[in-house]
């Protein structure tokens, strides 16, 4: 096994990756933070991608998957397989919502989500090695943001998700990056909709479909 590069890509895998790859430089010209952070993650999900070690095996190294179990009997399993193919390719790997399992198959970190965001600075006492994030689906006042390495603001453009939120679109989308963490955009992302988000001062971009169908 390899690690794939952007020559290795399809034409729609490395515009994707490229456009990632731009909106992360930019931000980091503004919070150094943000380069440490992958440009680039693949979200699963249970019911869009029932085999998402195989686009995992795909990504180029540098990228991140977000593995989502939701609860699945098979959570573990799959997750021990996305590591294998991620150690291998340079991918980082977060799990969903779930520290145990993290610590269990040696993931990079966690992602949180909205409602349990203020864990992230108990997390981060035990493990300041982790990349640590969570979703935010609005800018509320006191969003919980210690502990955190980065925010994934979702649906910032309409999309086809059954559990889809009101869209933020670029002004929601604005108010969570003030919040001042590094933000990825999540939610209606496709080498389309990721040229609107150039100067949107986000870290990078985050998708379910987009990545499956271009890697």
């Amino acid at each position: 096994e390899t690690v794939m590069t952007a020559e290795d890509l399809g034409e729609n895998a490395r515009r994707l990756w490229r456009q990632a790859q731009a909106l992360n430089l930019r931000a980091a010209a503004v919070s150094p933070a943000a380069r440490r952070l992958p440009p680039l993650l693949f979200f699963t999900d249970p019911e869009r991608t029932p085999r998402p070690w195989e686009t995992a095996a795909r990504l180029p190294a540098g990228a991140g998957v977000v593995f989502r179990g939701f609860g699945r009997a098979d959570a573990a399993e799959t997750a021990q397989r996305l590591r294998v193919v991620t150690r291998v390719g340079g991918v980082r790997l977060l799990i969903g919502a779930d520290a145990d399992l993290a610590r269990a198959v040696g993931a990079d970190g966690v992602h949180l989500p909205e409602r349990r965001a203020g864990e992230a600075a108990r997390l981060r006492a035990a493990r300041p090695d982790w990349l640590i994030t969570a979703a935010i689906h609005e800018a509320a006042a006191g969003f919980p943001v210690e502990g955190l390495d980065a925010l994934a603001a979702s649906p910032v453009f309409p999309t086809l998700s059954a559990s889809a939120r009101p869209v933020l679109g670029l002004e929601g989308l604005a108010r969570v990056t003030a919040l001042g963490l590094p933000t990825y955009a999540l939610g209606g992302i496709d080498a389309e909709t990721a040229a609107r988000l150039t100067d949107s001062g986000v870290c990078g971009i985050a998708a379910v479909g987009a990545v499956r169908e271009a890697f």
